[in-house]
């Protein structure tokens, strides 16, 4: 039943979300005097709809998506040049000329989309991404501060007992002791310097400990309110090198690089710590770049998950993943059922989840590429080019770009979305991406 409840929890925010983006294209478009004849979040049949003064608003039954009818986005074939293109591809961008010119009212042609400025084409198209990234910074900056992040702690939670063996986690008989057991740190210990440096953060702990492998030094503690003063020796052990995500860095073979560093052999508590005003808007910077660099890998990783889904490969943590896959994680969040993991921790994921699924609506949909907002952009964009050239050579002003010729490529990018859902679909379920 948790499950249930975090995937319709998760549905729910992702369809407020989907009316939101398209809210940012409507109330733009209607500022600028455009008719929108329909606004819809779903697909498919329609579910529920009413008619306001001009526009009919509604429900439809698929939950993947959402629209809203701007009237006249193509222009007329006597408003742009000639087609010299004979065949199905004529007839493919005759229909949608037709389509959409059908949809112009008698007497409210001034008012079709096609008439607008470049650059409130721009504004109209670009509104419903920039929703999402708005909701996006929203939501990161509501966790980051309302919630915090879990955050390491100078006060000890547990000390680990032994060294294991190299590829071992468990002590076993003979393994020697840690530097923390045998210094005798105990939990609720807190840290306050390591060889006379003062330590306020426990990466500072990390780092001077990794730093002095072998080396005898004081460590200076607080227990049950009194200074206590231990002697630690940080024993050497190997690890592998990461960078700067946390990723193993290999050398020209493809061994994993490694290094001898100082083990103590602790763990401290961990507590959510809020953070400043502006760690929502730097999250958001950073998870943007990463999610461009998926979006710019797509074809790639979209390979890799189609060799997950016929079993030739294992699917990858970091795998791009789709709806039924989201759904999960959403569902496994709702449902965990573990020891300091309780109400609050599970709303501030969700909310992360969801912040995270309006940066990919943002990014994906600005790829340059018609039907998605970010084509249409790019053709206003064009426009503009095109205006500013004839106005240098003081040309007459040059007609609009005709949406109608992208028609066919249009077609083209909506198959190979349906073809990509529906392998993220059968990769979701038949090998999906484990978050534990």
């Amino acid at each position: 039943m948790a499950q249930v409840v975090g995937i319709l929890v998760l549905v729910l925010g992702l369809l407020i979300s989907i009316g939101l983006h398209e809210m940012g294209h409507m109330i733009p478009a209607k500022k600028f005097g455009v008719r929108v004849s329909q606004y819809f979040v779903g697909f498919g049949p329609t579910l529920w709809s009413r008619h306001g003064k001009e526009t009919e608003y509604g429900i439809k039954a698929i939950p993947l998506g959402g629209y809203v009818k701007l009237v006249g986005m193509i222009p007329p074939e006597d408003a742009v040049k000639p087609l010299k293109v004979r065949g199905r591809i004529a007839e493919m961008i005759g229909d949608s000329r037709a389509a959409s010119t059908e949809e112009i009212l008698p007497g409210e042609d001034h008012r079709a989309f096609y008439h607008l400025a470049w650059w409130k084409k721009v504004i109209v198209m670009a509104g419903g991404p920039l929703v999402n990234l708005v909701l996006a910074l929203i939501l990161f900056t509501t966790v980051l501060v309302g919630f915090g992040t879990p955050t390491a702690t100078l006060t000890v939670n547990e000390t680990v007992p032994c060294i294991p063996a190299v590829g071992s986690i468990e002590c076993e008989a003979g393994d020697p002791l840690s530097p923390a057991a045998e210094a005798g740190l105990e939990p609720g210990d807190q840290i306050t310097a390591i060889d006379g440096v003062t330590v306020t953060e426990w990466p500072e702990l990390t780092e001077y400990v990794a730093a002095n492998p072998g080396k005898t030094m004081p460590l200076d503690v607080i227990r049950d309110g009194q200074d206590v003063e231990l002697t630690v020796r940080p024993t050497e052990r190997e690890r592998a090198v990461t960078d700067a995500d946390g990723v193993a860095v290999t050398n020209a073979s493809g061994d994993v690089e490694t290094e001898t560093v100082g083990y103590l052999g602790v763990a401290p508590e961990v507590v959510n710590q809020p953070q400043g005003i502006g760690a929502g808007a730097a999250l958001t910077w950073n998870y943007l770049g990463k999610t461009f660099n998926v979006v710019f890998h797509l074809p790639q990783n979209l390979y890799h998950v189609t060799l997950a889904a016929l079993g030739q490969e294992d699917r990858d943590t970091q795998s791009v993943i789709g709806v039924v896959g989201v759904g999960r994680i959403a569902g496994d969040v709702a449902s965990a059922d573990v020891e300091g993991y309780g109400l609050g921790e599970k709303i501030a994921d969700m909310l992360m989840l969801l912040g995270g699924l309006n940066l990919a609506l943002f990014v994906f949909n600005m790829i340059p590429l018609v039907p998605l907002d970010g084509g249409h952009i790019a053709s206003a964009v064009w426009q503009a080019i095109k205006n500013g050239w004839a106005k240098a050579r003081a040309l007459p002003k040059p007609r609009p770009v005709d949406v109608a010729r992208m028609m066919p490529l249009a077609y083209g990018v909506f198959g190979l979305l349906l073809v990509m859902g529906l392998v993220l679909i059968v990769a979701d379920i038949v090998a999906p991406v484990s978050v534990t």
